[in-house]
């Protein structure tokens, strides 16, 4: 009994190990946008939306993907886009951007922009369970002049050696003028090692 007990739990770890596939990006992303399922975390703060989402591997390379693409392309994408780690963060009010809904004046206005396009680096950190600070290697801040629903950045981080000995992994936004505070975001480091995958062939 006790060896068939040992094999069960055995059985539920490998299981629950196991990385899910999905045959095209639209599966992935309803999946990856359940918030059970990890991915997608949503906080609500001073009246200001924070949403932020993992972004495994194979959604960047879907975006780069041909249609005819071997076996051998997607393995290379995937070797070039499986480095780092992708967070997109959205933040709102009242289904508005921040320079929608932030700023008082123009001055107040000029600083959130420059902020948002060139200071987010000192603003958003990623750190290990072991209070290891992850630096940040790429950021992407798409200007959309109020017509999105939400102001949306890309934060790419290395998919740092420390990582992998982290049960977890925090990310930090500190206040960007919306006296929200910082809010933190929290990630086991489990969920990233069993990222979805999409199957592409």
């Amino acid at each position: 009994m006790k060896q068939l007990g040992a094999f069960l739990m055995l059985l539920v770890v490998l299981v629950g190990c196991t990385s899910k596939s999905f045959d095209t990006k639209e599966a992935m992303l309803e999946y990856l946008r359940d918030p059970e399922n990890h991915y997608l975390q949503q906080k609500k703060v001073n009246g200001y939306e924070f949403s932020l989402l993992y972004k495994p591997t194979d959604l960047l390379v879907n975006q780069e993907l041909s249609a005819s693409a071997t076996e051998d392309e997607i393995r290379q994408l995937r070797s070039k886009y499986g480095a780092f780690l992708y967070f997109a963060l959205s933040i709102s009010k009242n289904d508005q951007e921040l320079l929608s809904t932030t700023p008082k004046n123009r001055q107040e206005f000029g600083a959130m922009v420059n902020r948002l396009a060139f200071g987010m680096g000192s603003k958003v950190h990623l750190l290990t369970s072991k209070k290891d600070t992850i630096p940040l290697l790429d950021y992407v801040y798409p200007r959309m002049y109020g017509m999105s629903r939400s102001t949306s950045m890309l934060f790419v981080y290395p998919r740092d050696k420390k990582i992998k000995d982290s049960e977890s992994l925090t990310i930090t936004i500190g206040d960007l003028g919306t006296y929200t505070g910082e809010v933190k975001f929290k990630i086991a480091t489990k969920t990233i090692k069993n990222e979805p995958t999409i199957t592409f062939q």
